[in-house]
């Protein structure tokens, strides 16, 4: 639980005297290396390991999304696993990882006298949720694939579990269909009453509602049909290759915001679509689907990269306003130096739907966008390379206040995806953000009940 009734020390470089911050700054690191289970485990209670030898309870990626849950806790979700695990290409070394989200406390207090930032963050793993479906889902055979079937050992009569396992399909239905068991969740809400969840996938791209307490799946919404690819196939180079129209493969529903009156989702494709892509004056414009919650009505707007290579999280700043985590794929892990990791603010009020639009239409029609905070600039004024910059920076979520002379700040929470490699991608990490009203005008908490 985050604990702010203590004074905040005097921050140097970070703060102007006598006042709050001067602009966004990091006040806090903290990092997640394991869980009462022990290194490198979640508390899903798994047992044994995954297709490719890695512990089915490992606990890795968890900042592919993050969603604030009020108290200080926050959910985090990891993708579809350790694929990044070389074992079976057919598969695209994707193995039987259910999928699931960790509930995390952050523990933030008064950093020591002399410390480089003001706070010491401090990151807790409480709990492990699996990702279920009460009907029965369509689960790889692995012929021809040389893997076993793909249905978790842990299914049973009324329980089937989602799995990051690539060949999860029915062929004979479309990228979209429901009873599909791959899901390789990315983004992730939590509903006002703090009794559902939301998660975006790439795999559909699917928008599913679970219960918070059990993980059971109790909504599927019907996305448009433009994001949904028909030729299947194990292999992303193989998908890539036999569609037209709809989302790239691993590039589908990346990021996702819920508005503050909880009434609206926000979802952001990582990438242009298929069809987007191959026209000159699109192949820079993804889409955003902002989608109804009562009715499941849905309309599209158009962003325009600016030097990232894609989308990778959105948060709503208020009913309207929302920031946008832009990113190229450098850093660590990838064994580059990070140059572009911007988050940048749209409004959509008065922004043209585009779902009908195409071509020159759709570019013309892009939400006008403002650089709110430099990620890779940040991390350096803290002493942190380009080359150390975790090279996914995909997790966004707004924390609860806190108090620096008795005035309030912000908290904005950035999380990363190891891969599931600490070794190489280091460890699963957030970087706490302090920010004002001055910063971020018109901002918004989203409350939730607890």
């Amino acid at each position: 639980m985050l604990r702010t009734t203590a004074p905040l020390l005097s921050v140097l470089a970070l703060l102007s005297a006598g006042s709050a911050l001067a602009a966004p700054a990091i006040i806090a690191t903290a990092s997640l290396g394991g869980s009462s289970a022990g290194a490198d485990a979640d508390l899903s209670g798994l047992p044994g390991t995954l297709e490719n030898g890695v512990a089915a309870n490992f606990l890795g990626g968890i900042g592919s999304g993050l969603a604030y849950a009020g108290n200080g806790t926050f959910l985090a979700l990891p993708d579809r696993g350790p694929n990044a695990t070389p074992f079976n290409p057919k598969i695209d070394d994707t193995v039987t990882f259910i999928p699931r989200f960790d509930t995390v406390s952050i523990d933030l207090t008064p950093a020591a006298a002399g410390a480089a930032l003001p706070f010491t963050a401090t990151a807790t793993l409480k709990a492990t949720t699996l990702l279920w479906s009460a009907t029965a889902l369509v689960y790889g055979t692995g012929e021809g694939l040389d893997v076993p079937n793909g249905a978790p050992a842990q299914n049973t009569a009324d329980h089937f579990y989602f799995s990051g396992r690539s060949d999860g399909f029915d062929p004979a239905q479309n990228s979209c269909d429901p009873a599909n068991a791959r899901v390789d969740s990315e983004g992730i809400r939590v509903s006002n009453d703090g009794k559902s969840v939301f998660v975006s996938d790439e795999y559909g791209p699917f928008l599913y509602e679970f219960d918070r307490a059990t993980g059971k799946r109790i909504r599927a919404f019907t996305l448009p049909a433009r994001l949904c690819i028909t030729k299947l196939s194990a292999s992303k180079d193989v998908e890539i290759k036999g569609n037209d129209v709809g989302r790239v493969t691993n590039k589908g529903m990346e990021g996702l915001a819920i508005t503050p009156d909880g009434k609206t989702l926000v979802g952001a494709m990582q990438d242009p679509l298929e069809q987007d892509g191959k026209d000159a004056a699109t192949k820079k414009v993804l889409r955003l689907v902002r989608i109804d919650l009562a009715s499941g009505a849905t309309q599209e707007f158009a962003y325009k990269l600016t030097d990232g290579s894609g989308v990778s999280e959105i948060v709503a700043v208020n009913d309207h306003q929302f920031l946008v985590d832009e990113r190229d794929g450098g850093g660590l892990g990838d064994g580059s130096e990070a140059k572009m990791k911007k988050l940048f603010l749209i409004d959509l009020d008065g922004a043209t739907d585009v779902t009908a639009l195409t071509g020159q239409a759709l570019a013309d029609a892009a939400v006008k966008k403002t650089e709110f905070l430099n990620v890779v600039a940040e991390l350096g004024k803290i002493g942190v390379t380009p080359a150390q910059v975790p090279s996914k920076i995909e997790g966004l979520a707004f924390g609860p206040d806190v108090t620096k002379d008795g005035a309030a700040m912000h908290t904005l929470m950035i999380a990363n995806d190891n891969d599931f490699l600490p070794k190489d991608s280091g460890p699963n990490v957030f970087y706490v953000v302090g920010f004002t009203d001055a910063d971020l005008p018109g901002y918004v908490p989203q409350p939730i009940a607890n």
